[in-house]
């Protein structure tokens, strides 16, 4: 994200949690313990919030379910509070959701007008949206991006998939039928930056490929670019079995969105298509 802004000519200053050694491009916060250097943000022209605890970093345990919901909304209720009490306020707020707002849908279409599901990530994903709402009153623009399962071989999911794909052992989650809603890292960079500059664009905006894709068509077309068989699945209960409620909401469930606001926008997608962006991401 960075290295994006940059090549736009604009100057990025860094949240950190650690001390501050550069002054010019560091801003120090601690959010869990509700403190951020507020007079950094006057006058700054936007603000990016896309902080989070790792969603599949361990088992659903209730307090690890905790971490994940405190660490989006203190985090994000500090950063519009922090926003809304500047003088110089910024003119506009792009913070993280996820799609996981919509909770498992199976063969529903679900654009930005769709109705919240009702499963835990869902509820976290509301009260994340809502904890903007200070910057909101405050007169800001403020955009939320629902952003879809990101593939980037540096981390996430399609990094955890590699391995058992390079080694012949990958294949279909459960039914393969479920709908997987993707998008490549560098839309979500792409996009983001796109968003910032778009007056117009406000609210909640799906940042996902045109293109969602089952499970088995996701699977099938990842072995075809390693060059492996997929002829391993991942049976249901034995995922749940090994990840509990995680398994269900993760891997199993069925999420089929239309970037329907972002496309309105204007956004032209780099890798639209998953063949070709899996090619691209690993440099085949």
């Amino acid at each position: 994200m960075t290295s994006e802004l940059l090549q736009t000519g604009a100057k990025v200053i860094a949240a950190v949690r650690r001390p501050v050694q550069e002054a010019a491009r560091e801003i120090h916060w601690q959010p869990d313990a509700g403190r951020i250097d507020t007079a950094r943000i006057e006058g700054v022209d936007a603000v990016v919030h896309l902080a989070g605890e790792n969603i599949a970093g361990g088992r659903w345990t209730a307090a690890f379910k905790q971490k994940i919901r405190e660490s989006r909304l203190k985090g994000t209720r500090l950063v519009a509070e922090a926003i809304a009490g500047c003088r110089a306020k910024p003119q506009v707020l792009v913070c993280a959701s996820a799609i996981g707002y919509y909770g498992d849908r199976g063969e529903e279409t679900l654009s930005e007008a769709s109705a919240p599901g009702n499963d835990f990530l869902a509820e976290v994903c509301r009260e994340w949206e809502a904890a903007c709402q200070p910057a909101r009153d405050a007169g800001v623009r403020v955009v939320n991006v629902r952003i879809g399962v990101v593939l980037s071989p540096e981390g996430g999911a399609l990094k955890q998939m590699l391995t058992p794909f390079k080694m012949g052992v990958g294949g279909k989650v459960g039914s393969g039928q479920q709908y997987m809603s993707w998008v490549a890292i560098d839309d979500v960079a792409g996009a983001t930056v796109f968003l910032l500059a778009k007056p117009h664009a406000e609210g909640p905006v799906n940042l996902v490929s045109p293109q969602a894709v089952r499970n088995v068509e996701f699977t099938k077309t990842l072995g075809r670019v390693l060059k492996r068989p997929t002829i391993v699945p991942a049976p249901a209960f034995g995922l749940r079995l090994a990840f509990g409620e995680m398994a269900d909401a993760l891997l199993l469930s069925s999420t089929r969105v239309v970037p329907q606001a972002l496309t309105a926008t204007g956004y032209q997608f780099r890798q639209p298509e998953l063949e070709a962006a899996l090619r691209h991401l690993l440099a085949k």
